[in-house]
């Protein structure tokens, strides 16, 4: 990653907007920044242009890209609790989102989001997931929300309930040391029990959660490949990961893309979108 002078980025060429929007500067400046680098050259953009740079940007870019740029001038936790405010209160709840969120961060970023989320719209979390989902699936999702450190009595059966009280618990070491066991007493991958007993939602739940547990990486890969395969591209999950990601784990899910499909994320993101959109994901991509 190149680092510039931040404040006579800001203050040069992003004061650009002024007159007019150059996307490949928006691009170059924000795209090859670290996050901490991005609040810096808000509030340089803020003293010097008077005029808050999401917003000027907000009204001169378009679509996936100004989706993208908003994205990248969020820390995470709010960049994370603007996603899931989306997924909700959108036209329709966007299952996707929850789970690759609520499934795939820590008990401090979990923590984290909810404090932003309040701040930011005056609700809980907690209280609009559970007012927007239903039944077993909004189980899950709440008890990801809560800090549970010890694990329910290791019994496995068809019973959800007993999945999720395994499942929901923040202790990587001792639930992959219970896949292992699960195994050897029944024979098959908890992942493929997960598939033959349950289904939507709820499945695509817990093997986020089973999967993130044991390769987050190869979990955001898989997703970031699904996302791009076959007919039309998912682009609120290409965006969400790219975006979320890109300075934490990148290189690793890069590195598991390859492994598992046999081509490089920056080959399918180069096929699989255009202009501005396909140079702004390609720079998040890396070489």
């Amino acid at each position: 990653m190149q680092h510039y002078n931040v404040k006579v980025y800001s203050n040069v060429s992003l004061g650009c907007f002024l007159i007019g929007t150059d996307e490949a500067v928006v691009i170059e400046v924000l795209a090859r920044r670290t996050i901490a680098q991005r609040q810096r050259i808000k509030e340089a953009y803020k003293l010097t242009v008077g005029k808050d740079l999401a917003g000027d940007l907000q009204g001169e870019l378009t679509g996936n890209t100004e989706k993208v740029v908003l994205g990248l001038l969020m820390i995470a936790p709010k960049y994370d609790a603007y996603e899931l405010r989306t997924a909700i209160k959108g036209s329709g709840t966007e299952e996707a989102a929850l789970i690759d969120i609520l499934a795939s961060r820590t008990n401090a970023e979990i923590r984290a989001i909810t404090e932003v989320y309040m701040k930011e719209h005056g609700t809980s979390l907690e209280d609009d997931i559970e007012a927007d989902t239903s039944g077993m699936f909004k189980r899950v999702l709440v008890s990801l929300l809560t800090d549970i450190y010890e694990a329910g009595e290791a019994c496995w059966g068809t019973d959800e309930v007993k999945f999720l009280t395994v499942l929901c618990v923040r202790n990587r070491n001792h639930l992959l040391r219970v896949f292992e066991e699960y195994q050897k007493i029944s024979g098959r991958d908890i992942e493929d029990s997960i598939k033959r007993e349950m289904s939507g939602s709820l499945e695509d739940v817990f093997l986020a959660i089973v999967k993130c547990l044991r390769n987050k990486p190869a979990f955001f890969a898989e997703r970031l490949y699904k996302s791009m395969k076959g007919l039309g591209t998912t682009d609120s999950i290409l965006i969400r990961i790219m975006v979320a990601r890109a300075e934490i784990d990148m290189l690793d899910i890069k590195t598991e893309f390859s492994k598992a499909y046999g081509k490089t994320l920056h080959s399918f993101i180069n096929g699989d979108s255009s202009g501005d959109y396909r140079k702004i994901l390609l720079e998040l991509c890396g070489e």
